[in-house]
């Protein structure tokens, strides 16, 4: 049997997250500054773990399948499996962590933990991927692809923090 409401849901993150990845600032390494990390942290705390990663998979396969839907309305096999493709794929891993490491809780700090450590897996995913694909030594891309989002990374997890339980009474979503 179709689950119209969760159906709606996990289009509506596969929506945001492709949003998000459109509010981007680019940098010289190819690695962009955006907002896609925010809507997958959303994703991975507001929806049950199979749901979000269902909508993380979807914005994945519309990516590769041409509908530009990554930073800077990039699309294709290129843009998946180029130099930046490790840290789109680590969207994967990212909310999966979040799934499994999260509790139904009202701790901010609990929260921020479970968030925390999916961008670890994102950052360690993406940035062996990226040194594979450009033979740069680890710290030197650490320092291209790492260190300059980590101030932004904080704020985004900190945000997604205090508006999940917002969310979560104003739309009735149950995470587990």
């Amino acid at each position: 049997m179709v689950d119209t409401k969760r159906i709606t849901q996990i289009a509506l993150f596969v929506a945001l997250i492709a949003v998000c990845s459109q509010i981007a600032i680019p940098l010289p390494m190819g690695v962009p500054i955006n907002l896609a990390l925010f809507a997958v942290f959303m994703c991975a705390m507001l929806l049950p773990l199979k749901q979000s990663m269902v909508a993380v998979l979807i914005y994945l396969l519309l990516g590769l399948v041409g509908v530009p839907v990554f930073a800077g309305f990039r699309a294709g096999p290129s843009s998946l499996l180029g130099k930046t493709g490790g840290y789109l794929i680590g969207y994967l891993l990212c909310t999966l962590i979040i799934g499994i490491s999260r509790e139904k809780t009202n701790s901010p700090i609990k929260r921020m933990a479970a968030m925390l450590f999916g961008l670890i897996g994102c950052y360690t995913f993406g940035t062996l991927w990226f040194v594979k694909l450009t033979n740069i030594g680890i710290i030197q891309s650490l320092g291209y692809c790492v260190i300059p989002f980590i101030p932004g990374d904080i704020v985004k997890i900190i945000s997604a923090s205090l508006l999940v339980p917002r969310l979560q009474s104003a739309l009735k979503l149950k995470t587990a």
